[in-house]
């Protein structure tokens, strides 16, 4: 995996990675409130040993304190100095308690001890500190002058108290800033791990590479996402050119993509482009049927016969689509009861477009997108215009994988984010087994902005928008609404 792998899965997940890393920050925040506040308080003594004016004895004797203090650092951590401490004090807390309340340490080539403690409050840290060093001084001197009693001379190695403890004005623990930023570096760590997992585990569509990686099929067209098209209305209001300012601006980016859709079917062999066109999907729900009515007016805006043959037998929508009459149209021409003639519908005033509806629902679909007389049909129909079919989903049932063997190929439409790969490569493999071919794939609802954008090739949609009011711009708009029931 490349760095830019890494980054389109982080673009990806961006929200989710920013809030799993301020929830880390904030977590450690929150550590860091529920924890006991301590303070602490130091405090130090020195050893010396002696006072001479000689400046050879008193340099012996300042070698000899600093060899000595080493010595106290264990006397200082000693339980029979927190019980003098625990005397002196009057606490209740325990020796094993004030031991671990309490720390010492020798500065490199110095004679003095430094007492560092913690405690509740201020006030407790300070006395503690004050306290250990006194009891360090009392503990000190009698080891020291244990000898000395008997030989009637005092030890000249003393330790006294050399800084006196200071009241805390701020807890020392706990520290906010670390506990933030250790909470912020997991929540990173978590949010890099959540994000990998995701884009591992999630099988939906997410970008062309990926898909064409998968499954082997080019990616011919993209086509945006548009809160302008339902069930309801699936053919595009723009008709191209530079009609940007619509109500409707989404649709502008649709039939754009659509008019890039049909110009690679075009240059997909030069010398023999493909004249019977199947229009599936993997599953229900992923646009094919859209795509085939606005692909046909599309096709046909460029001065090409089309016919539209809806060959879902077993949910025909094209003739609702187009507001012509529904009850015949491919069914009655199969079994006999008319001729094409009699059935097919022009829809525009051209006359490149002509629709062939579905029909009365027969009982056996497949049956008859299988026949040989169907077949006969769209040969007929391919010799002088280019003959596109919407199919049923390629998964459900075999009528898309019948009829796409009997024509030149199948675009098999997926909408990003919903379909999975593994869905995508089973309806590929319906297709191969029946020697069906693929011509290629087209991504539905693509995103036009945001993260995920950029994976599609709409990165750059703000350049295309046109923000004019004049004059000239409303006469447009307006000829256009007329124009589009008939054109694209």
């Amino acid at each position: 995996m490349e760095l830019a792998d890494y980054w389109r899965i982080l673009r990806a997940h961006w929200i989710s990675f920013l809030a799993i890393t301020i929830a880390g920050a904030l977590l450690g925040l929150g550590w860091g409130l529920v924890q006991p506040k301590v303070y602490k308080a130091n405090a130090s003594g020195i050893v010396s040993a002696g006072v001479n004016s000689d400046l050879g004895t008193a340099m012996a004797g300042e070698n000899y304190a600093k060899s000595r203090v080493k010595s106290y650092v264990d006397l200082a951590k000693s339980r029979s100095v927190a019980q003098d401490v625990q005397d002196s004090l009057g606490v209740d807390t325990s020796i094993n308690q004030l031991l671990s309340s309490i720390s010492i340490s020798n500065p490199v080539d110095t004679a003095t001890l430094k007492v560092s403690a913690e405690a509740n409050t201020p006030e407790s840290a300070q006395q503690l500190a004050e306290g250990w060093v006194k009891a360090i001084e009392k503990q000190v001197s009698e080891v020291e002058n244990a000898s000395a009693t008997k030989s009637n001379s005092a030890s000249i190695v003393t330790f006294r108290s050399f800084d006196a403890a200071e009241l805390p004005t701020a807890p020392s623990s706990p520290n906010f800033k670390i506990a933030i930023a250790a909470g912020l570096l997991v929540g990173l760590f978590v949010a890099f791990a959540y994000a990998m997992l995701r884009n591992a585990f999630d099988r939906r569509i997410s970008s062309i590479e990926s898909v064409e990686a998968a499954t082997g099929h080019s990616v011919l067209g993209t086509i945006p996402q548009t809160e302008t098209l339902d069930r309801e209305k699936r053919l595009i209001s723009s008709i191209g050119g530079n009609d940007r300012n619509e109500e409707h601006a989404g649709e502008y980016a649709v039939a754009e993509s659509i008019r890039e859709l049909r110009t690679n079917l075009q240059f997909m062999n030069i010398d023999n482009p493909p004249r019977t066109i199947v229009i599936t999907s993997a599953l229900p729900g992923e646009g094919k049927s859209t795509i085939a009515a606005n692909l046909a007016i599309t096709i046909a805006a460029s001065n090409q016969k089309v016919v539209l043959i809806d060959g879902d037998l077993r949910r025909p929508t094209i003739a609702k689509t187009f507001g012509l009459l529904e009850g015949v149209g491919l069914t009655d021409v199969l079994i006999g009861n008319a001729d094409i003639e009699d059935v097919m519908q022009s829809w525009d005033e051209s006359g490149n477009l002509s629709i062939l509806g579905a029909g009365k629902i027969p009982p056996n679909p497949s049956e008859l997108l299988g026949s040989n007389t169907f077949q006969n049909l769209i040969q007929s129909l391919s010799e002088e215009a280019i003959v596109l079919i919407d199919a049923p989903p390629l998964l459900p049932v075999t009528d898309a994988s019948i009829l796409t063997a009997r024509t030149d190929g199948a675009l098999v439409v997926s909408r990003v984010r919903k379909t999975t790969y593994d869905e995508l490569e089973s309806a590929l493999n319906n297709l191969e087994r029946v020697n069906a071919h693929a011509l290629g794939l087209i991504l539905n609802g693509v995103p036009l902005k945001g993260a995920q954008a950029s994976n599609y090739g709409y990165g750059y949609k703000s350049y295309y928008r046109q923000e004019t009011n004049d004059d000239s711009s409303v006469n447009a708009r307006s000829t256009d609404r007329a124009r589009a029931k008939h054109a694209l």
